[in-house]
């Protein structure tokens, strides 16, 4: 099988103040809410690429991951010789893994609200 090159579609930011964020990302550069998660996530867009507002205290502010969309995940993961993770309940991104660096990258089927 050949597999379409995975194209990021998603990248999260973890804010003190999602709905500040969200007013911001919509005023200054027009992304659309398209989808508020059960956990309080605020999905937006641009139209091709999604943005995540989360909300994570127990993590670093700022960007926190972003995602690719594939057409397999068993694919990425035999080529990146890992299984990945399940997302946590809410989540939208099906599972992620950990690159060399350690830093975390969703991996998605289905892909994000755009």
């Amino acid at each position: 099988m050949i597999m379409e090159r995975p194209r990021i579609r998603h990248i999260a930011v973890n804010a003190q103040d999602r709905e500040s964020e969200a007013a911001y990302y919509t005023k200054v550069f027009g992304l659309e809410e398209k989808y508020r998660g059960p956990n309080g996530t605020i999905y937006m867009s641009d139209g091709h690429i999604g943005v995540a507002i989360i909300n994570a205290p127990d993590r670093p502010w700022g960007l926190n991951h972003f995602g690719f969309q594939v057409d397999s995940v068993e694919a990425i993961e035999n080529i990146a010789e890992v299984t990945t993770v399940k997302n946590t309940p809410g989540a939208v991104g099906e599972c992620w893994l950990r690159d060399q660096e350690g830093f975390r990258v969703d991996v998605s089927e289905v892909g994000w609200p755009i």
